[in-house]
């Protein structure tokens, strides 16, 4: 017994198995073996590693992005002249990521808490019965009162009043002078796991560039300095159709960067994209176009509570700072190329399969890779039979 287990042991640390190979001279197995091999080093060397740069590492930046609008708009309504300016058209006005410039407005002045009839041609009633005092309603913008107004043929709210008329939303836009405005964008990343930080201010704009300089995607891509008009033009709408009811656009921000290069090559591009819907369809029945909301100004006027309500229609700017920086790493390099030495075999079951069940002379392939061994020579006391093993 110990001699059997001395003699497993010393067979298994002193000696070494390989399998026997079989060389086939076959013109259509050989050729169907290295077209699947050129086409699996194809793979690796195309795809996996120029591709999509399976040597390399990757990691998203965190980021921050800083804004800033700058122009002077004017209005003239019923002789009445108003200059906007940044703080009167931008909201928030912080500077953040996210923000909206107001193109179009509807101004209701003067309002105060009391009771007038709804507008003509909404919550229409014929008797007091068909306005149901104390109850609300999505559609109306105060509270019923259960009195139905003869003049109108409406029912009668408790609400600011005058009700704000938002039916007939001007056109032209009122600031269509905010085409010509101009938007400052200061963004930074960081890629923690490299160890590198880059501005959007690159080594190309200077003190100097920044003052005169113009974003423009041929001759001056890298400028952080966008005019509105132009960013709109350039996600594919026209200003004044996107001004009218408002819209949103996108700003993206690519940081794609390969840190085997010089770091002053890692550069952001800038895309534009409307998300106000095609600018190809021109379907005007289209439920809920556009972006607008509300705010009111309050204050006290003949001692009671008053306020001034707007309707703001505005473009909003979603500011999207998108990354991915690459460098070279010996573990993602060795993983690739494990990888494709594995695929490697994909030839060998193919032709295998070609060779034992596809050929004619399958038989003969069958002899030549298996070995058969008869049990009964090797031991009397066992049961007569064969053993089929693959070298």
């Amino acid at each position: 017994m110990k001699s059997c287990a001395a003699n497993a042991l010393s067979d298994f640390f002193f000696e070494y198995e390989t399998p026997r190979q079989v060389l086939v001279r076959n013109k259509r197995v050989g050729v169907v073996c290295r077209l699947i091999q050129l086409g699996v080093l194809a793979y690796i060397i195309g795809w996996v590693f120029i591709y999509e740069k399976g040597y390399q590492i990757t990691e998203t930046a965190v980021s921050s992005v800083f804004t800033k609008v700058k122009g002077v708009g004017s209005t003239n309504i019923s002789g009445v002249e108003r200059v906007w300016d940044p703080s009167d058209y931008v909201f928030p006005p912080q500077g953040d990521s996210s923000f909206v410039v107001m193109t179009n407005y509807i101004l209701t002045e003067n309002q105060t808490m009391g009771k007038c009839p709804e507008l003509p041609g909404r919550y229409i009633c014929k008797s007091d019965t068909d306005c149901k005092g104390g109850t609300y309603n999505r559609t109306v913008d105060g509270k019923l009162t259960g009195v139905c107004v003869k003049e109108t043929k409406t029912c009668e709210l408790l609400a600011w009043c005058p009700l704000e008329d938002d039916r007939n939303i001007p056109n032209p836009p009122l600031l269509m002078s905010a085409e010509n405005f101009t938007l400052f964008i200061k963004n930074s990343v960081t890629f923690p796991l490299f160890g590198i930080t880059r501005s959007n201010l690159v080594e190309e704009i200077d003190g100097k560039t920044i003052k005169n300089c113009l974003f423009d995607p041929d001759n001056s891509p890298l400028c952080p300095i966008f005019k509105l008009g132009d960013i709109v033009k350039l996600s594919g709408f026209t200003f004044e159709t996107m001004a009218k009811q408002g819209g949103a656009i996108g700003l993206v921000i690519d940081w794609t960067c390969n840190f085997d290069y010089d770091v002053k090559k890692c550069k952001p591009k800038y895309e534009f994209h409307g998300l106000y819907g095609n600018p190809r369809v021109k379907d005007t029945s289209k439920a809920s176009v556009g972006y607008n909301f509300r705010y009111a100004k309050y204050y006290m006027g003949d001692k009671m509570e008053k306020r001034t309500l707007m309707k703001v229609f505005g473009i909003r700017f979603d500011i999207i700072v998108q990354s991915l920086g690459r460098k070279f790493d010996i573990i993602p390099t060795l993983t690739a190329i494990g990888s494709g030495v594995g695929i490697f075999g994909v030839a060998t079951v193919v032709c295998d399969l070609v060779l034992l069940y596809v050929l004619p002379r399958r038989d003969f392939y069958k002899n030549m890779k298996f070995k058969y061994t008869d049990t009964a020579a090797q031991d009397p006391d066992l049961d007569t039979g064969s053993i089929k093993t693959s070298e």
